[in-house]
């Protein structure tokens, strides 16, 4: 078979109809979705590594699901140019790597791609690479179902549920990710749930990205803005809370997009169980507590404009983490492929991370 022809086989045997794939491969580029555009449906063809790992620092692509799906096909271009240059290879990998700091599936993703390079015959290099990719591909699908099913459970009938952002298929491999998993899977079991969708300051991933999706699968969505949060929980108009997260400290401090500290602050208020969404990808056991996470600083001037237009007046200047640390002592349950896991959360993360 020729270079890429098993990715595309496998490619082939999804049911691609089933799926909303952030990023897929084509015969000698990769193909992305470009979420900055959406609801507007926007494909871009990147012909090289370099390309990928441009997309990824400009947030073409987001969701640790979908950055880890970049970072596999990064790495498989890398090694299509390498010419079984090792070194090449995995020059790649630290940019990939340092594109997104907190994004640790990728980094843990790509780092296993790339385990024990030099072990590996040059002339078996691209075939090696391509099953390590497609092998993680199956692997990522099915834990995105299993979350789904673990997550659907902890749903009743007529549940109102909030979410931030997207932890969605779009941010994921294609099924639903992690927290439009539960919804999806929450739904084909025929619970009448609805979905409100905090829109997600300064990209409005929940307006343009969360809600599309939940349009696109039928599932009942009221779009608020970040500062109503507050609000429609003392109203009474929310039952459950559910976020994705980027990363998981031992303790099971999590990061996720800014605003989820927020969320889990009024839902302690409120009375109202916090949920996170998550898969052992996620979860870093060298970091003890969120305090060690470290938090990516986006420009500020990604505050001050929107799609180009100014927002603020000129000279006034901005901030912009793209994450918050939301404590362990908020969180209700984290779901994972292997079930929901409820306090005292560190011991159970170890075990989780450490299973195949």
């Amino acid at each position: 078979m020729k270079n890429g022809d098993k990715l595309l086989k496998y490619l082939d045997d999804l049911k691609t109809e089933e799926l909303l794939l952030p990023v897929f491969y084509k015969p000698n580029r990769v193909v992305m979705l470009d979420q900055t555009k959406l609801p507007e449906e926007k494909y871009i063809d990147l012909k090289n590594s370099a390309q990928v790992v441009e997309a990824i620092s400009n947030m073409k692509v987001r969701g640790s699901g979908a950055i880890a799906l970049a970072g596999i096909y990064g790495i498989f271009m890398a090694v299509l140019e390498s010419g079984g240059d090792y070194k090449y290879v995995e020059k790649k990998k630290e940019e990939l790597i340092n594109t997104r700091p907190t994004a640790v599936n990728m980094h843990k993703t790509v780092k296993n791609i790339c385990l024990d390079l030099k072990s590996i015959k040059k002339e078996k290099l691209v075939e090696e690479i391509e099953n390590r990719c497609i092998g993680i591909m199956k692997k990522q699908l099915e834990v995105e179902k299993k979350i789904g099913l673990n997550g659907a459970a902890e749903l009743e009938d007529g549940d109102r549920i909030l979410t931030v952002c997207n932890a969605g298929a779009v941010a994921g491999f294609g099924f639903g990710g992690r927290t439009l998993s539960v919804f999806r899977t929450a739904f084909e079991q025929e619970k009448k749930i609805e979905v409100y969708a905090a829109e997600t300051r300064p990209y409005l991933q929940g307006a343009r990205i969360t809600a599309w999706e939940l349009k696109k699968f039928n599932i009942p969505v009221t779009l608020i803005t970040d500062n109503m949060v507050g609000a429609v929980m003392q109203k009474g108009l929310i039952d459950k809370v559910i976020t994705g997260s980027d990363r998981l400290a031992a303790n099971g401090d999590t990061a996720n997009k800014i605003g989820s500290y927020l969320m889990a602050l009024s839902a302690k208020e409120n009375n109202i169980p916090f949920f996170v969404s998550t898969s052992k990808y996620n979860i870093d056991l060298d970091t003890e507590t969120g305090d060690g996470i470290e938090i990516e600083m986006r420009d500020g001037s990604e505050v001050l404009f929107y799609n180009g237009k100014r927002t603020a007046p000129k000279g006034v200047k901005a901030i912009y983490p793209a994450f918050d640390i939301t404590p362990n002592k908020y969180i209700s349950g984290i779901i994972t492929e292997k079930g929901v896991l409820k306090k005292p959360y560190k011991e159970k993360l170890e075990v989780l991370s450490k299973l195949k």
